[in-house]
Order: C-alpha cells, then structure tokens, then sequence
C-alpha cells in the first residue's frame, strides 16, 4: 500500500534566527525531552530536507512527504523579513524536490504579512516550482485571516487549484496571557494549538470565505483540531446566526465541502472513527508531523486501523492524491 503524508515539516537557520522569542520555548533544540521519546533529535532534524529524512521515511515504509515549513513560519516575521524568507525557503524546498520527485513534494510558505507580495509568491510556488499548497501558520502577528486584507490570498489559491493547510501556531498573546499563563504545558501541542486552530478556522468559515470562494479547500491537522466531535452542536447553535450573517450553508456543508483533516500527531482510533463518521472518508488524510512525531508510530498505526482496505487506501493515499493531485 502506498502512504503518502502531508503534514511534515522543516525549518531554516535563517528563519530560526529571526524568531523572536525562540519558537518553540528554548527553540527547536529545546526539545530535549520530547526527542528522548522519539528517539530522534527534533533540532537536528528538522533542518534536514534530504538526508536523515528519507532515511526515516525508508525505515517506516512512508513513499512520499508534502512538506511544509514549520511553525510559526513567517507568519512571525515582518513583511520586511518574510518577502525573502519565504521566497528562499521555497526555492530550497523546491530543489529538494526536484532532487527527490518521487518522494518529497512541497507546500508554499508565504509572507502573509503583506498580502499582496503573498499572493506573487503563492503564484509563483505553484506555477513555477510546483508546489502543491500553500500552509499558513495560523494568526498573522496578531492579526487572524477572517480579516479580508488577507482574503486575496484565498482568492489565489482557489484561482490556482490548491488548498490552504492552516497550520497551527502559539495562541494569541492575549489568550496566551489569559488561559495559559501558569500553565505552559497546555499552551501548545496538547491543547493550544487545537484551541487558537479550530477558532480561527471557525472565524473563516463564519465571515463567509467559503460563500466567497465556493472552490477553495481548507486542510486541518490532528483529526481537524477536534472539529468533527462538535459538528453537530456547532450546526444546531450556529444555524440561525449563519443565515443573520448571510450564509449560503450550513457549517456541517462548509466542513464536509471546503475541508479535508488529516491525522497528523493524532493516532488514535477512537477519534479517527468519530473523524469518518462526521466528515466521511474522502476528507481523511493521513499524516504524521515528523518530526513532532514518529514514522514508525504513525504508520504501525495506520496499519492496524479497524477499516476496510478500500478505505485504508483512501486515507494512505488517494485521498492526498486527490486534493494536491498528486
């Protein structure tokens, strides 16, 4: 069976030194403890396009990897910094690619700070370098996408065929402030990102992006930032504010419609039944998030995974095949 992940990522020293604060605390190479349960430094590897990364993917069985640039990306740099950030960072994840065709793709970063420069960029990722995507890292120094300054954006991907992965980040400063602090250890990965993701998300979907862009494909991460449990409510208490709004549809028909998930750093198998059950198959994508996560584990996962083979291929592949046509 062919596995193909779509949630992988990789950072630059150039990037990395532009962060202010170090992103995430103490900086990539902070992670000491999370790499001791990995049995890989996530430092050293997230800095690795070609080399130990293939390796990885060889010895977990993995064929093919749309990589991204990790968060929070340029979404935390000015647009003085990012313009060129982002153009370097795709010009070197393209000739990753090009190194590796069969094994890497890409997704755009894009310096989202300036919308108009994002939009050239987004342009030029996929028509000249062949990306796949674009991947957002959630607010924009404070500022979320449901803001139309950034809808441009949107427009361009939608014109061009692709999807947005947006991609989580460290919640807002004020929510930071607000709900984690004393509690650093919520802030991220084992909630925050979910929290400050799924909200954002819902901030699009409520402002009528997709009423505006009927085409576009929105891609979530970790089982849709736990989305697919609350469909239900969020439909029978969003139904009358929606049509207040001017909506055309439903948020179940927005998530069904404009939304793929993807399983990135979420193996477990109760949530991805939930996950199939709400959004349907064809929306699942599998992914692991190397290397936040392990090859081995995800893919040991989707081996076991209770579901009929034609399903299972579905969510290894032909569903990413689909969406980034592959």
């Amino acid at each position: 069976m062919r596995v193909v992940t779509i949630e992988d990522h990789y950072m630059t020293t150039e990037v990395r030194a532009k962060l202010r604060p170090p992103y995430p605390p103490g900086g990539f190479d902070g992670l000491v403890e999370r790499s001791k349960e990995l049995g890989h430094n996530i430092g050293e590897e997230i800095l690795d396009l070609t080399g130990s990364r293939i390796r990885a993917m060889d010895a977990a069985g993995i064929d093919l990897q749309v990589v991204s640039l990790s968060m929070p990306g340029t979404e935390a740099l000015s647009a003085a910094d990012a313009i060129p950030a982002a153009r370097d960072c795709n010009d070197r994840l393209a000739a990753a690619v090009k190194a590796h065709p069969t094994r890497l793709q890409g997704f755009a970063a894009l310096p989202t700070a300036d919308p108009a420069a994002a939009v050239k960029e987004l342009e030029r990722a996929v028509k000249t370098l062949g990306m796949k995507g674009a991947c957002i890292n959630g607010h924009v120094g404070g500022d979320y996408l449901d803001d139309k300054k950034f809808w441009p954006i949107f427009g361009a991907a939608e014109a061009l065929g692709v999807p947005v992965y947006l991609h989580p980040r460290e919640p807002h400063p004020d929510v930071l402030k607000r709900w984690f602090g004393g509690y650093p250890e919520l802030a991220l990965a084992s909630w925050g990102f979910a929290a400050e993701t799924c909200t954002h998300y819902l901030r699009l979907m409520a402002a009528g992006l997709f009423d505006a862009h009927p085409k576009l494909t929105i891609i979530l991460g970790h089982l849709g930032e736990g989305l697919p449990f609350w469909l239900a409510r969020l439909d029978d208490h969003t139904r009358g504010a929606f049509r207040y709004r001017g909506l055309k549809r439903r948020s179940t028909d927005y998530l069904r419609e404009n939304t793929v998930i993807t399983t990135s750093g979420n193996f477990y198998t109760p949530a991805l039944l939930c996950s199939i059950m709400a959004m349907g198959v064809d929306n699942v994508i599998f992914s692991v998030d190397w290397p936040f996560e392990s090859n081995k584990e995800g893919r040991t996962w989707l081996d076991s995974l209770p579901l009929s083979n034609e399903d299972k291929e579905k969510i290894a592949h032909k569903n990413a095949e689909r969406v980034l046509k592959l």
